[in-house]
């Protein structure tokens, strides 16, 4: 029997494979990034953001919950398992998606694809930083996000050009169909289970006198990565930020930019570009997290965020130019971001709970889909999608503050 290593070069076969399996499950997300919201409006008549963005609501609560739970069965269970599981109850989104007969099906949807992304795409997190050890986190999770990113900006884009020739249902979500499928078969066949290779690295971890070397509860990870740590509390809220960027951009720049007299294929190009280069140039950001640092990478992120909401915000600019710079910085400085968060989280916490504390930061992430969407929602039906850009720009400026101010550098050269 092989001994087991760490290290990305070590075991690059199962790693790349792990890739792939993310790259469904981000195309699974990339099914509702263009054609959802326009479903709402123009196949069941809904005039509300606030009840157009429930879609995006119930999916980032109920990912975020799944998060948390997630991590305890990776601890408890195998990553496999929970990874699988994640496959199956996604298996009835794209029909739900495809042929549900009113919006509470589309709900009912979201809900399943919520609860499957929290088991699946946390599932590829922890089993990639399992692997690859602590030297490399960074790349890990910089090739992690970008796989899945990248293919929920591809979908984005496909579904966009798809919906034009087609129509809004049922033609796009075919592509869902056989992401499930795939991703279900390579997950049962050919993915291993990584647990044991958490386990070498937690007994070659530094002893810590401050934080307990075994498995401790739930509540005192959530304690901790919530806001006991000033790390981990200036982490996750930073992360809740960014999403609640993802989550407003998802209702918002459809209707925004259509209401502005882009096509629905021009939509789908504004619409693909942000999660394209948040997810490619990951590919670049993860391994300078390794080689700068985290702090750098997450302030100055979160800073040329707040340009792409300037830009997309002003008046007076042609709307499809300002939606594809506005979308390309928002995409840059996600980048920054995304894979700098994960590790920074690998960074300071324990591996005997550190699949918990990723569930935490994940738990928070995530709430700020549904954060940003109510936001979205209710600003938008008071003073203008418009300013609900504003906003989220501002909470963006301030999120970077409180990581300048508030965090410490977690990276150990």
């Amino acid at each position: 029997m092989k001994a087991i290593q760490l290290g990305l070069k070590e075991n690059w076969q199962q790693f790349t494979l792990l890739v792939l399996v993310n790259m469904m499950v981000g195309g699974m997300v990339g099914l509702e990034r263009t054609v959802v919201p326009l479903v709402g409006t123009q196949e069941f008549g809904i005039q509300s953001e606030v009840v157009i963005f429930s879609f995006i609501i119930a999916f980032g609560v109920v990912k975020a919950f799944t998060n948390l739970v997630s991590g305890v069965l990776a601890d408890r269970y195998t990553r496999k398992k929970v990874l699988v599981l994640g496959w199956l109850i996604g298996l009835p989104v794209p029909f739900l998606l495809g042929y549900g007969p009113s919006w509470n099906w589309i709900l009912l949807a979201n809900i399943l694809l919520g609860i499957s992304q929290g088991l699946a795409w946390s599932m590829t997190v922890n089993m990639k930083i399992d692997l690859v050890g602590s030297k490399r986190r960074g790349l890990a999770m910089g090739l992690n996000e970008a796989a899945g990113y990248g293919a929920v900006g591809i979908t984005a884009l496909l579904t966009g050009i798809i919906a034009s020739h087609y129509g809004l249902r049922p033609a796009p979500f075919y592509l869902g169909i056989a992401y499930t499928i795939l991703g279900l078969i390579l997950s049962v066949l050919v993915i291993k289970d990584t647990r044991a290779y958490a386990k070498i690295e937690a007994n070659l971890h530094a002893q810590s006198a401050t934080v307990p070397q075994e498995r401790p509860s739930l509540w005192w990870v959530f304690k901790e990565t919530s806001w006991k740590s000033k790390n981990l509390f200036s982490i996750s809220q930073a992360g809740l930020i960014n999403n609640l960027n993802d989550g407003m951009s998802w209702g918002v720049f459809p209707l925004l930019f259509m209401s502005m007299g882009v096509g629905v294929e021009g939509v789908g190009w504004i619409k693909a570009v942000y999660p394209i280069v948040w997810g490619v140039g990951q590919i670049v950001t993860g391994p300078l997290t390794d080689r700068w640092g985290r702090k750098p990478l997450i302030v100055w992120g979160m800073f040329v965020q707040v340009l792409g909401h300037i830009v997309i915000g002003i008046e007076g600019f042609d709307p499809l130019t300002a939606g594809l710079v506005g979308s390309i910085l928002l995409g840059i400085g996600t980048a920054m971001v995304y894979p700098a968060l994960l590790a920074a989280v690998s960074d300071a916490a324990h591996p005997n709970w550190r699949a918990s504390s990723l569930g935490v930061y994940r738990f928070w992430r995530d709430m700020g889909y549904a954060v940003g969407a109510l936001m979205a929602g209710i600003v938008g039906n008071y003073f203008g999608l418009r300013w609900a850009v504003h906003l989220a720009g501002f909470l963006t400026l301030l999120s970077g503050i409180v990581v300048w101010i508030r965090m410490r550098e977690t990276l150990v050269k």
